[in-house]
């Protein structure tokens, strides 16, 4: 189903991937009333890992912001499966969990969880502004510099 949402989508250039089968014993979602919890995705295309490394190792801070937006644009995927294939079901997004694969003295995590954030409010408007978390680690799936999880309301 097209709508406001799709269509601003590709107004905006934006291409999703194909919603990706998890990696271990998990579903990409679930819904819950009117929310969706949305699993934590990481910094892939259609199943490619994109952005190995640590942030303050080798990835910057605009290379780790793209990997954020990359898991963001999985978020999106698998919402619209969630949400039957209409993105203007979404009411709003109401919190991101970004993790980021750094070095122990990086400390610029929510600058890199921003390309996430971004995105949400880039494709949704105002629905898209949420509650977050940024969050350093020594190390994710892949060896990935980010994964981001989401929980949106549904209408």
């Amino acid at each position: 189903m097209s709508g406001k949402i799709e269509a601003r989508l590709k107004k905006l250039g934006i291409e999703l991937p194909q919603p990706t089968a998890p990696l271990a014993n998990y579903v990409p979602f679930t819904v819950s009333g009117s929310l969706v919890f949305v699993a934590g995705q990481i910094s892939q295309w259609n199943g490619e890992r994109r952005f190995v490394g640590k942030l303050g190792a080798g990835i910057s801070i605009a290379d780790g912001q793209q990997a954020a937006r990359l898991c963001a644009l999985n978020i999106i995927a698998h919402l619209q499966v969630a949400a039957g294939g209409n993105l203007d079901r979404v009411r709003r997004c109401l919190r991101l969990g970004g993790f980021v694969n750094c070095t122990p003295d990086f400390t610029d995590m929510p600058q890199i969880v921003n390309g996430a954030s971004d995105l949400m409010v880039e494709v949704f408007g105002d629905a898209g502004r949420h509650a977050r978390a940024a969050v350093g680690t020594s190390s994710l799936p892949g060896g990935v510099a980010v994964e981001v999880e989401a929980t949106f309301e549904l209408g």
